[in-house]
């Protein structure tokens, strides 16, 4: 299968980003990259094209990792609460996921995140203080204290005084008279 050289136009995944340049099979690139404007065959005219490419490529990268540095550190002081439905004994209903966690952080704190940013080893499922990770980037990783509370307050054990028990007649149903 003979194998040709593109400059990728826009980032494909599982191929390459923006202003690279792969080596794939031609009826991939004849058939679906470039049609789709997804990338253009190498020629020199090309190269200068993906030159500026690579460039615009490069400020944004700077951009986007300067953005998400400033804002890992200002989530790292931030602590978020959420609040659970729960049953009479304390226990969830359902647990809190990064999506949830996600869409608390926009409704509470205005910040858009998306949940695949947020890193949970598993579901939680349990009321209390926990450190979130967010993988904001590759290079910049932050934390923040999320609180999981309940919603409607747990009920709290009454001592009421002790009362005499009304006094009740003894009945006797066989041969009452």
């Amino acid at each position: 299968m003979p194998k040709t050289e593109v400059l990728l136009i826009q980032n494909v995944v599982g191929l390459g980003g923006e202003s690279d340049l792969v080596k794939i099979a031609s009826g991939y690139a004849r058939n679906y990259l470039i049609p789709h404007g997804l990338a253009v065959p190498v020629s020199q005219g090309n190269k200068r094209r993906v030159e500026a490419l690579r460039q615009r490529r490069a400020e944004r990268e700077a951009k986007e990792l300067s953005s998400m540095s400033e804002l890992g550190k200002s989530l790292s002081k931030v602590t978020l609460t959420i609040a659970v439905k729960t049953g009479d004994d304390g226990k969830m209903f359902g647990s809190v996921t990064s999506g949830s966690i996600a869409d608390a952080l926009k409704t509470q704190l205005e910040v858009s995140l998306d949940k695949r940013k947020i890193h949970l080893e598993k579901p939680i499922q349990a009321l209390g203080e926990y450190e979130v990770e967010l993988r904001l980037h590759p290079e910049v990783r932050s934390a923040f204290k999320l609180v999981v509370k309940s919603a409607n307050p747990l009920p709290e054990p009454v001592a009421a005084p002790v009362a005499e028990a009304p006094k009740t007649e003894k009945r006797s149903f066989r041969g009452a008279k």
